[in-house]
């Protein structure tokens, strides 16, 4: 069973200071819609991006050479630009995570049930220390980012990264996960079920399930959903 991890299984209590926030510290002016919408910036979900995830120092000098285009297209100077980058990075890893209130128990019983239990994320290259952040370290049997697979869900290059280090094919796998295109309809695409988490306080419209989805509230649905294979299964 594959997770999606935050909206899915871990939720923010804070974070950092917003972009704008850490301009003003810096007397420079934001330009919000020079910055771009995008909070990761000039990465998109389905995104490949291998040449960037060769390590990890590769990988962060990436996401600095990002915040500094974007910062030159605010009109910041070179003068202050490596200031603000720093500032900036840091920023986007200062956070405090919390998981949902029913997922370490949700877990413990798939666990318990001889499934192989995976996170596979839309994250940064330390993604192992938000999830122990979240108080989930140890909590699944492999942990996936992006940033390591080298694209971004729902590029078919993590599914497959993700299901190989499961052992398992994608027909015999559940996505668990919060956003449609990322966590339902890539999922599906690429053959396995897919169920859509819908949290009581997410905004807005859910939108339409596809064909064969589920959608929830919160995990404990899944226990009805998730079943072992039988010892005399072979791929």
């Amino acid at each position: 069973m594959l997770f999606d991890f935050y909206g899915t299984l871990a939720r923010a209590v804070s974070w950092g200071d917003t972009h704008e926030q850490v301009f003003a510290r810096h007397g420079l002016p934001f330009d919000l819609e020079r910055w771009g919408w995008n909070f990761v910036g000039e990465a998109n979900d389905g995104d490949s991006h291998l040449e960037h995830s060769v390590d990890r120092d590769t990988y962060v000098a990436w996401e600095r050479q990002r915040l500094r285009r974007r910062a030159r297209a605010c009109g910041v100077g070179e003068d202050d630009l490596e200031a603000l980058v720093d500032d900036l990075h840091t920023a986007s890893k200062t956070y405090t995570l919390e998981a949902y209130d029913e997922v370490a128990g949700v877990l413990a019983e798939l666990r318990g049930r001889g499934l192989t239990l995976a996170i596979c994320s839309n994250w940064d290259w330390d993604i192992d220390r938000a999830v122990a952040k979240a108080g989930l370290e140890g909590a699944t049997d492999v942990v996936v980012t992006s940033a390591r697979a080298g694209a971004r869900k729902p590029n078919p290059r993590i599914f497959r990264d993700t299901l190989e280090r499961c052992g398992v094919g994608a027909e015999e796998a559940l996505f668990v996960g919060d956003t449609m295109y990322a966590d339902v309809v890539g999922p599906q695409a690429y053959g396995m079920r897919a169920v859509h988490v819908w949290r009581r306080d997410m905004v807005g419209d859910p939108g339409p399930l596809p064909p064969g989805a589920t959608r929830t509230a919160d995990l404990r649905a899944v226990l009805d959903l998730a079943v072992p294979l039988p010892p005399t299964f072979t791929r």
